[in-house]
């Protein structure tokens, strides 16, 4: 069973949350050894029933907190192209299919913690106001406990908030970016980082100026996994020796080191 995201919250202390985009035809139970959070796939971009189930029952097994990773419903294109919709039809799309994948994690007797999206659809609520407050309306509409995740300052942080829902802020230490903030376009040279050093080096440096009094230790020994790097631990098993703010993140989506930023409390 997985912690409650709120009441890990609640707690005087703060964690690093390692999690992966799963569900998307990746080794799952590979990566599920090195996370405490999944993001699922639950059927616009990828995924369906059995997949969502699958990875479901692998993240229980292991401890993995599960959140749901919704996208327009454009498989053609993994979720990565622009989609024109109203957002009556943002909050529709969202709503079924966050629903969808809760209703499968209660089956298997556990919960969703959070929203994260995917895609194209990501870009649209971190800038438009209109498709922000559609998601976040769709959220809440699943449950108030769930936390939304989206990049620090967007139109979908705000329409969050503003309806009472918690939320994360995310940086993605695979990815460069441009100076107003948003992610460089992918494809462009030198902004993927394809090797475990570069984003380890990233998430560190971006630790260190969430947390200037922190020691962030980026430690010699690493393991190939893809997967990300989240501030808003939702689950899985405690680590006392982590310490970051709970409302960022840190996102890769390729290998990295699963160890590659540990942090010691500050005296």
């Amino acid at each position: 069973m997985t912690e409650p995201v709120l009441d890990h919250r609640s707690q005087t202390r703060h964690a690093v949350d390692l999690n992966f985009d799963g569900g998307e035809g990746g080794d799952d139970a590979a990566l599920m050894r090195s996370v405490s959070t999944v993001n699922i796939a639950c059927g616009g971009h990828a995924g369906d029933a059995d997949s969502m189930r699958h990875v479901v029952r692998l993240a229980l097994a292991r401890g993995v907190a599960i959140q749901a990773h919704p996208s327009y419903e454009d498989p053609a294109n993994f979720g990565r192209t622009p989609v024109a919709l109203e957002p009556d039809e943002i909050e529709a799309l969202v709503k079924r299919q966050v629903e969808t994948l809760r209703n499968i994690i209660r089956e298997e007797e556990s919960d969703l913690t959070g929203v994260k999206l995917h895609g194209a659809l990501y870009h649209a609520a971190a800038g438009n106001g209109a498709a922000a407050s559609a998601v976040a309306r769709a959220v809440r509409a699943v449950s108030r406990a769930l936390v939304l995740v989206s990049s620090p300052g967007s139109k979908l942080m705000e329409a969050g908030r503003a309806l009472g829902l918690a939320v994360a802020a995310e940086g993605f230490v695979d990815r460069g970016y441009e100076a107003d903030g948003s992610l460089v376009p992918r494809g462009t040279p030198g902004t993927d980082y394809r090797f475990p050093s570069r984003p380890t080096r990233s998430a560190c440096t971006a630790t260190r100026r969430m947390l200037p009094r922190s020691r962030p230790r980026c430690g010699p020994r690493s393991s190939r996994r893809t997967s990300s790097c989240a501030a808003s631990r939702a689950g899985g098993p405690r680590r006392e020796d982590a310490l970051i703010p709970l409302d960022y993140a840190l996102h890769a989506a390729i290998p990295v080191s699963a160890s590659a930023v540990r942090i010691r409390r500050s005296p």
